[in-house]
């Protein structure tokens, strides 16, 4: 039942937060139910036996018997982190609210712990048809963070995220109602089991499109890729970003980003291996292109919150080529670099934040000298800056080395073309920071008195910076610990049985 408690929890934390009747108390009261769900998860990750490559804590309860549809839950080691990352992050976003979020609180914090359950439960669940309504649950929550809490033109960001992300939607669903039906022509009965759907051989034919692995390949694919996002797909993210409220793009970017890239790992590869390995090289092309084209466009951004959410695409980029090698190294830096990109963007997403409270702009010609008003902003920043730009002992660099080195290992020219991602990210990170942190005072400091960082918002901060060094001084802590899954899922992404590889207490 401890999977079902970790979803469940923050929706007795939305209900509580609806009903709690003294407006007084409502950022205290979210605080400590984050910090429960937090710990909830802790628990699940020291219950969690790492040497084990299959599901663990399985909970399956049929639930629409005539089309094998159930409440299907189960965690593994690539699974688990992502789940922690999501518990993690959420106090953080609650304590960084405090100042920013003073109208509508408590609808504020219902739609965060909605939209936590939805993101946790998209990463558990094993049913495509229960994968399919926490995705789209996820949508709802997020809706109203941007078109409530948002920027000056938050109606237009959120209408176009709505319709690219249900775009996509609609696609998976056509594909899960083909698979349900290969289902039953395939083993004799309907199901929506993904562990049984890991069993069906579907027709593929190289190099014809229209062969049905194919098709369907595509269908998903184009769907996460939506979500990723994946460029040329990626459109929504900027606009989302700017007009989100700072706690909307921290996790916009550090989980919700991350329920596409894993998707890809949990059910494009295992599920169509021979389209995989076939297309592979068109995604990473995708991705590669993603990582420059982000870059570039990171460049010529005088909004500062623009900077970190084209980083965004960039760093997404580089999690696309990684998956899409297929060797064990690219994949996981692919998974590493999906938990430094939740840990290191977040931050940056909340120092822009904080910096806005106190300037009201996140125009980057208005800024320029506010090193001296804020030294311990600036040494933060820094930090975090160097993190994004992957500074070997930062977490950022072990992420992308282990990409790169993957990529290199299959296509080296294309690895080249990867490693100019590198220098650009250091190029448009470097420079945001010279613009505004040094040089001549620009408008900002003139016409502010500038104060440093509250003893709250260095309580947010310290677990992220914390993290960052953590993660880059001793990744073999993380490694090793998801490994076993990933290359058991490179070594038999062509036979993914891992149904044959649930732990006891399972099915």
């Amino acid at each position: 039942m401890l999977l079902s408690l970790i979803i469940l929890f923050p929706l007795i934390c939305a209900l509580v937060m609806a009903l709690l009747p003294d407006r007084r108390y409502l950022h205290k009261v979210a605080l400590g139910m984050s910090v429960v769900e937090f710990l909830v998860g802790l628990v699940l990750y020291l219950k969690f036996d790492h040497n084990k490559t299959g599901l663990q804590f399985v909970e399956k309860i049929l639930w629409i018997e005539d089309f094998g549809i159930s409440y299907f839950l189960g965690v593994d080691g690539i699974s688990i982190w992502l789940v922690l990352l999501t518990v993690f992050l959420q106090p953080i976003v609650v304590l960084a609210s405090w100042s920013s979020i003073n109208e509508k609180i408590k609808g504020y914090y219902v739609a965060l712990f909605l939209l936590e359950s939805a993101m946790i439960g998209s990463f558990i669940t094993f049913d495509a048809v229960l994968f399919y309504l926490f995705w789209e649950l996820s949508l709802v929550p997020m809706y109203f963070i941007i078109g409530l809490w948002g920027g000056e033109r938050k109606i237009y960001a959120t209408l176009k995220f709505f319709i690219y992300t249900m775009a996509g939607s609609i696609m998976m669903l056509v594909a899960n109602g083909v698979m349900l039906l290969l289902a039953k022509e395939t083993l004799g009965f309907y199901t929506t089991s993904l562990l049984d759907w890991y069993k069906i051989r579907i027709p593929f034919v190289g190099g014809e499109f229209f062969s049905p692995q194919t098709l369907l390949f595509f269908a998903y694919a184009l769907a996460f890729a939506v979500k990723t996002p994946v460029f040329p797909f990626h459109t929504w993210l900027p606009d989302a970003h700017v007009q989100a409220p700072t706690a909307g793009s921290v996790i916009l970017a550090g989980v919700m980003l991350k329920m596409g890239t894993y998707s890809f790992l949990r059910w494009v590869v295992p599920l169509f291996p021979e389209a995989t390995q076939y297309w592979s090289w068109l995604f990473i092309v995708i991705g590669i292109t993603g990582i420059i084209y982000g870059a570039l466009m990171a460049l010529v951004q005088n909004d500062i919150k623009k900077v970190i959410a084209y980083s965004s695409v960039s760093h997404m980029g580089y999690i696309i080529a990684g998956i899409f090698s297929l060797n064990e190294l690219a994949m996981s830096g692919a998974l590493y670099q999906m938990l430094n990109h939740g840990i290191s963007t977040g931050a940056l997403f909340l120092l822009v934040g904080m910096i806005y409270e106190r300037t009201h702009t996140r125009d980057i010609v208005k800024y320029g000298g506010i090193a001296a008003q804020v030294p311990i902003y600036t040494v933060i920043f820094m930090i975090v800056t160097f993190s994004s730009i992957a500074v070997p002992l930062t977490n950022g660099f072990v992420g992308e080395f282990l990409i790169l080195l993957g990529i290199y290992q299959n296509r080296p020219a294309w690895a080249a073309w990867a490693v100019a991602g590198v220098i650009l990210g250091a190029g448009y990170m470097l420079w945001t920071v010279k613009r505004v942190f040094f040089g001549p005072a620009g408008q900002v400091v003139q016409d502010h008195g500038l104060h440093d960082l509250s003893q709250r918002e260095i309580l947010v901060m310290l677990p992220l910076v914390f993290l960052v060094f953590f993660m880059g001084i001793y990744p073999n802590y993380f490694l090793r610990l998801f490994e076993k899954g990933i290359i058991f899922l490179v070594e038999n992404f062509h036979n993914y049985q891992l149904f044959s590889q649930i732990t006891e207490g399972g099915l």
